[in-house]
């Protein structure tokens, strides 16, 4: 029985390898892999490459063609069971004849959640789940979460200096951080469903927010800005290099009425979130994940960082330090600030040189 656990295990490695390679592609799906044994013997192996393409049970299906009958299937999550973007992979399993199906974890969409197992058991085939649970969800963390919690999972991506200024006295961030460490960034922008930055880093900045120094998919783009004051000549309100998407309050959409048609005109999405001047930041995620968003990688500036840390919807920091020292600009700032003993603790997760500068990974205590 160990060794029979041991080689389940082996094979369920090599699915989350495959896995792997759908990162930044096909978000805001999770990244599947699988792998066709028979007579110990791997005869197919796929995964998901793509959003809106075939899913990793078909692929290797595919490739291991009549050898799929009576084998065994490794997939790190559960097959689906209904008719989305592509035909239900559960099924397909069953057409193809297979024998045995491990599963590391039940998928978490209330459209699948159980149903695949069902399918699968009902035609007689055996399945085991549980095999690396623990690893196949820390690989999708950001799908389960939002899958869970209906909200999506925020992330932020913070540079500064190592006297912990964002920006400089005049409000400048551009750039703090060395070339190697921008890259990074970039990748990072390409592994989230969206990118969120408030109207100020707009306005100073004039970002474009797109993956351009790695390969990757471009985020959606989202402006959080409370006064509709966005600039309207901003890059970020190009919509022909990704969506955007403006939340102002509903004051100010109400204010401000015709420069939400002008830029609706454009392709602009612009929604107006709360009765007064405020924008509520849980209205705010709801809004974003009503609209498909499932993962959200905040990078500014200072004021929209302190927002999400002060009230605790945070589940990532990515902490760029570089070795400059400014003696002066702005930093992350509460207001009012927090006393020591009431201070946002982080778990530092992960360490990394970059470049000349270093990155730091954290969670939330």
């Amino acid at each position: 029985m160990a060794l029979s656990t041991e080689i389940h295990k082996r094979y369920m490695e090599r699915c989350l390898e495959l896995a792997k390679r759908g990162s930044g592609t096909v978000h805001p799906n999770p990244m599947v892999g699988c792998v066709i044994v028979k007579n110990k013997r791997v005869v197919g192996e796929g995964y998901h490459a793509r959003y809106g393409g075939p899913h990793a049970e078909v692929n290797a299906l595919a490739r291991a063609g009549v050898k799929a009958r009576g084998a065994t299937v490794y997939v790190n999550l559960e097959p689906c069971a209904h008719y989305g973007k592509t035909p239900p992979c559960a099924e397909a399993l069953v057409s193809a004849g297979v024998h045995h199906v491990v599963i590391a974890t039940r998928d978490p969409n209330p459209l699948v959640n159980g149903k695949g197992l069902e399918v699968l058991r009902r035609a007689g085939v055996k399945v085991t789940v549980g095999v690396l649970e623990d690893e196949a969800r820390k690989l999708n963390e950001k799908f389960f979460f939002a899958m869970e919690r209906g909200l999506p999972y925020v992330a932020l991506k913070i540079a500064q200096t190592i006297d912990g200024m964002l920006v400089d006295a005049y409000g400048r961030s551009q750039w703090i951080t060395c070339e190697e460490a921008r890259r990074e960034a970039h990748r990072l922008r390409s592994i989230y469903d969206a990118i969120l930055v408030g109207a100020r880093t707009v306005a100073i900045d004039d970002p474009q927010l797109t993956v351009r120094l790695v390969y990757g998919r471009n985020p959606t783009r989202v402006i959080l800005d409370g006064g509709l004051s966005v600039p309207e000549k901003a890059k970020v309100l190009d919509i022909a290099s990704a969506r955007t998407i403006i939340i102002t309050s509903g004051k100010a959409l109400e204010v401000k009425r015709r420069k939400a048609l002008r830029l609706e005109r454009r392709g602009v999405e612009v929604y107006g979130v709360g009765a007064t001047k405020q924008v509520p930041l849980k209205s705010v995620l709801q809004l974003l994940g009503s609209l498909g968003v499932t993962s959200l990688l905040v990078e500014g500036g200072p004021a929209t960082h302190a927002l999400f840390l002060k009230e605790n919807y945070v589940q990532k920091v990515y902490c760029v330090i570089a070795p400059l020292v400014l003696g002066g600009g702005k930093g992350i700032q509460f207001h009012p600030p927090l006393p020591l003993a009431k201070s946002r603790k982080l778990l530092i997760t992960a360490v990394r040189q970059l470049g000349s500068d270093v990155l730091l990974e954290a969670s939330p205590m």
